[in-house]
């Protein structure tokens, strides 16, 4: 197949709080597409960084006494650690406080302006009294105006998903102080998404041009409609001092609203990559180019990247996304993670509690399919998932043959062994798995892998390596049978590697030999390499472990 190249992306994580559970769901959902595309063989560059502007940053500083900057180089530690812990492959990690992203900020920024789709405009904003300041979206709450529900942020409704201005909503109230804000006057800039040069964009770019998820593409439609009945409004991408962030070019006091330039931090993490390994942003990033770009992202920002993000790359000269992928939320036994009942579970405390990452990450994938459905990681459920699949049905191949094969024929295979009908089927899968591995239906292409280990778990039951052990003359078949067994759990091992990379390291080190690329299904074992003694890969769940963590939660 010809070799693609792709640049991904998952969405930016706020500096002003730690890596959670429902935050893990989408960057494995990533990790694991992007592990599968590098053992294709693609050129793939997986990017991200922490999103460190805004006021919740400037205010959180404050009361801890220390800066912006030290807050978020200390938050930055963080996040990298624990995405490290998870087996998160970016191959560059950076920040939206970066030369790279205030450079590219500016340049888009002016584009915009010279092609007509920025405006300046005086409006009355909500501004906290006792405060002093103007307050932003999210620290604005109140009802929403669309639907009525409480407690909703300035913004946007997490139960209807409509966005507004924060002037908009009914009975609010300030998150700083908790005075009802007050309204005054300040110039703001606005990205013309009226426009119809924009509206006839969008419309052809969510609806025509690019394969969204139906229920993405339904949504957007909402928005642009048909000619001539296009909901979008004008987007205010300005911020009033006090603000951490980038000033706007040619608007002392003015500052980016952290949307503008939260996005363009992928380009400006991707730029620092460029200048690191020598490749070619622009080749990357131009309109005409061939390469692929995929943002992965949680359907509560599917509006910023699907509508401001296309246009804004669009009309400042950049290539569009190939494709945005959204995600669901996760509940965690059915319900909200909840810090009293133990479930809002940061990521860090399930390292702490001694929990296995590969574990999450097989039973995310389990759950995973190319929808934006909510997903349930429901704790009983967790434990008997893993030791039955991950243990009961694959780890158990590989421990019930290894010592045979090692002690008896010092760790040699029967290449006559590798044309045995099972291990055809294993490879006849390869398409079938990959397609699904593409397509980001995890779920399917696991139990499909599952089926295989039945499969294999079969083979040995029926064929009963331990009592051929017993009868001297039947040498020959006891080597064949473990080599048939220990070769179909290395292509098992190849289908499950973008979801567990580490058990599959080990796999590869007790085979002896080098990583495995999605071809390398086709290729065998063979007597010229001898097999190391056979370690424990993975251990079970103690459901103890469990109650630790959820204790370990518990406000």
């Amino acid at each position: 197949m010809p070799m693609r190249q792709i640049l991904v992306t998952s969405a930016l994580p706020y500096a002003n709080g730690q890596i959670h559970i429902g935050h893990l769901v989408e960057y494995i959902q990533t990790d694991i597409w992007v592990r599968f595309q590098r053992m294709r063989g693609h050129e793939v560059h997986y990017v991200g960084a922490d999103d460190t502007h805004g006021t919740p940053i400037m205010l959180r500083a404050e009361k801890e006494g220390i800066t912006p900057k030290e807050l978020i180089a200390n938050v930055w530690k963080e996040h990298k650690r624990d995405f490290d812990n998870f087996l998160v492959s970016f191959d560059n990690y950076y920040s939206t406080d970066s030369a790279e992203n205030k450079i590219l900020s500016e340049e888009i920024y002016i584009k915009l302006r010279d092609a007509g789709l920025i405006e300046k405009r005086a409006i009355e904003q909500a501004y906290d009294p006792v405060k002093e300041m103007f307050l932003p979206d999210r620290f604005i709450k109140g009802e929403c105006p669309k639907c009525g529900a409480k407690d909703q942020y300035g913004d946007s409704c997490e139960k209807c998903g409509a966005t507004y201005a924060p002037t908009d909503l009914k009975n609010p109230f300030s998150v700083v102080s908790g005075a009802t804000p007050i309204r005054k006057v300040s110039d703001h800039y606005f990205f013309k998404l009226s426009d119809p040069r924009c509206e006839k964009f969008l419309r052809d770019w969510t609806q025509v041009k690019t394969p969204l998820q139906a229920e993405a593409r339904n949504k957007m439609k909402e928005w642009v409609g048909e000619p001539g009945e296009s909901q979008l409004g004008d987007w205010d991408i300005s911020r009033d001092a006090p603000y951490f962030g980038f000033e706007i070019p040619d608007a002392p006091g003015k500052y980016f609203y952290v949307w503008l330039d939260a996005p363009i931090g992928y380009y400006a993490s991707f730029l620092n990559l460029c200048q690191q390994k020598g490749l070619d942003f622009n080749e990357w990033t131009k309109p005409d180019t061939t390469t692929e770009q995929y943002h992965f992202i949680g359907k509560d920002i599917l509006y910023f990247h699907t509508l401001f993000w296309p246009a804004t790359l669009h009309f400042s000269g950049y290539r569009t996304p190939t494709n945005v992928f959204a995600h669901g939320f996760l509940t965690v036994d059915g319900e909200k993670m909840s810090k009293s009942r133990g479930t809002f579970i940061t990521a860090h405390s399930v390292i702490e509690c001694g929990l296995n990452p590969e574990w999450l990450r097989y039973y995310f994938a389990a759950k995973l399919n190319a929808s934006m459905e909510d997903l349930d990681l429901n704790l009983q459920d967790f434990t008997a998932r893993v030791n039955s699949d991950l243990l009961g049905k694959y780890i158990n191949i590989a421990s019930r043959s290894a010592g045979f094969l090692v002690k008896r024929f010092g760790g040699i295979v029967d290449d006559a062994a590798m044309s045995h009908p099972l291990l055809g089927q294993l490879a006849d899968a390869k398409d079938e798995i990959a397609d699904l591995y593409e397509t980001r239906e995890y779920a399917k292409a696991l139990r499909r892998v599952m089926e295989l280990a039945d499969l294999v778990n079969g083979f040995v039951d029926s064929n009963k390596p331990w009592e051929i052990a017993k009868d001297p003359s039947k040498e020959q078949e006891l080597q064949t049978i473990c080599s048939i067994t220990l070769e179909a759990f290395r292509r098992l091992t190849l289908y499950l590697k973008p979801v567990v990379p580490n058990v599959a390291a080990g796999v590869e080190k007790f085979f002896n030999i080098s990583p495995m690329s999605w071809e390398d299904v086709n290729k065998s074992l063979s007597s010229k390499q001898a097999i190391n003694p056979y370690q424990h890969l993975m251990t079970r769940i103690d459901p103890v472990m469990i109650e630790k963590l959820i204790e370990a939660n518990q406000q």
